[in-house]
């Protein structure tokens, strides 16, 4: 007869406080916080760029410098995503000028950034490219509805930019759109796409990463039929638990884990 073998005991549990959980890094030195921004920007910008957000010279992802908080920095016009290191990126001022590096910036792009930073001093970055869902969506100038629990994220708490008046080179037309912006995270702009913003480099690319799903799961869901919407009660408090830049932050770092180790080299 064979033997039954004796179950092996549990191994015990580690004990929580050895148990690591990463968080926002603290910076002791407003040069840390550049250096920590600048790479987290041009991670995000190579990773905007496997995820195909990227349309010939269109698109940018800004980060306010840490010291000169009127100045932001930006990838340079024209250059690949996939190909930027944190060197590559080049710092302009409120009014489109660069004040460090060897690149021109696109002016019609920073003229709604440089809005945005005005407006919203608690934002540290800005994303906004033309990917193919959000542009999408933002042709049916709609919001995201909340039918799933990635998209409550964003109940009640992004709006539609509801006016297209072509390549945004005006400033008073940036004014506008941060206007519209408000308080929210996400704005949809017609006709046009997507634009996010975060409390970090992280928070704001999760956010349009997590937009851009979330407009092709709608349209996907739209043209399968008639989807369901989750209840206003049960969307607020889902975006409770899962909308802050915490919890983007969070959701980010496997990106962040997976393109800084492939490519260690956007970090120079």
């Amino acid at each position: 007869m064979t033997e039954i073998p004796a179950p092996v005991p549990a191994p015990a549990p580690v004990p929580v406080d050895r148990l690591h959980f990463a968080l926002p890094p603290v910076h002791a030195t407003a040069a840390e916080e550049r250096a920590h921004r600048k790479q987290r920007l041009a991670a995000a910008l190579r990773t905007f760029g496997r995820f195909g957000y990227e349309e010939g010279v269109s698109g940018h992802i800004t980060a306010r410098d840490p010291e000169h908080p009127d100045c932001y920095w930006a990838n340079p016009f024209g250059a690949p995503f996939a190909d930027l290191t944190a060197s590559d990126l080049i710092l302009v001022n409120g009014d489109g000028q660069v004040v460090y590096g060897d690149h021109h910036v696109n002016q019609a792009a920073f003229t709604v950034h440089a809005a945005v930073h005005r407006a919203r001093p608690d934002v540290v970055a800005v994303a906004h490219t033309h990917s193919p869902h959000g542009r999408a969506l933002a042709a049916l100038g709609e919001l995201l509805d909340p039918i799933t629990q990635e998209s409550c994220a964003f109940y009640q708490d992004h709006a539609v930019y509801d006016a297209y008046t072509g390549v945004v080179v005006d400033p008073e037309e940036g004014r506008r759109i941060a206007v519209a912006l408000g308080t929210f995270k996400g704005l949809v702009l017609r006709n046009h796409g997507l634009l996010t913003v975060g409390s970090s480099v992280d928070a704001a690319a999760w956010w349009f990463i997590a937009m851009e799903r979330c407009a092709q799961v709608q349209l996907a869901a739209r043209a399968a039929g008639r989807p369901v919407l989750i209840d206003h009660r049960d969307a607020v408090a889902t975006r409770e638990q899962l909308g802050n830049d915490l919890v983007a932050w969070i959701n980010y770092q496997p990106l962040w884990r997976r393109i800084s180790r492939a490519e260690p080299e956007l970090l120079s």
